[in-house]
């Protein structure tokens, strides 16, 4: 069976070493919903989830030291912004990256196949240090992504535990999640991604 989710992945880092990976879905087999995993500078892993259904799915998914039921809202606009009881975040997207227009190019009937996105992969990791575009996802899981459009973020401001986390950075050292990646580059891509278990 193939798990669908349609929406947006938001990853930066800060200047505190605290990287943030943001998933937001506008369609999944769970409805709507946002999740947010975050890596301190220590590499304690932590997932919120709003409810414990989404919760179990990506925790089957990917890695984690802890996770923590906690209601996630997201706003959107020429800011976006992220608040969950830990975690407080906003950012701002800026210009497509230079990849964006060629994602275009792909008819969607490939873009969306595991076969297209385990030729793009090695590619994909070359151009965009970080990025993957198919994988060993958990439990025995395959996981790809099916991006559509990406975009720099040019500013992000966040709090974990009330502490500041300081300037935008970049996601360095790379997240430890698992297929969960986000490029080095601070980005907001719209995508689909694909779980098949």
């Amino acid at each position: 069976m193939t798990s669908t989710f349609t929406g947006h992945i938001a990853g930066f880092g800060t200047s505190s070493g605290v990287r943030i990976v943001v998933g937001i879905w506008d369609e999944s087999p769970f409805g709507p919903f946002a999740d947010v995993m975050v890596e301190d500078r220590s590499g304690h892993r932590t997932l919120l989830a709003a409810r414990q259904s989404v919760a179990d799915f990506v925790a089957s998914t990917y890695v984690f030291d802890e996770v923590r039921l906690e209601p996630v809202s997201v706003e959107r606009g020429d800011e976006w912004s992220v608040h969950t009881r830990s975690l407080q975040a906003r950012f701002t997207p800026g210009q497509r990256l230079w990849v964006a227009p060629l994602l275009g190019l792909v008819p969607e009937v490939v873009r969306r196949t595991a076969t297209w996105a385990k030729v793009c992969n090695p590619v994909a990791a070359r151009l965009m240090p970080g990025v993957r575009t198919y994988g060993s996802a958990g439990g025995g899981s395959t996981e790809w992504y099916a991006a559509r459009d990406v975009r720099r973020l040019i500013d992000a401001r966040a709090t974990w535990e009330g502490e500041e986390l300081g300037r935008l950075g970049p996601v360095e050292p790379a997240v430890r999640f698992g297929f969960a990646s986000a490029p080095a580059t601070p980005t907001l891509t719209a995508l689909t991604s694909y779980v098949r278990r």
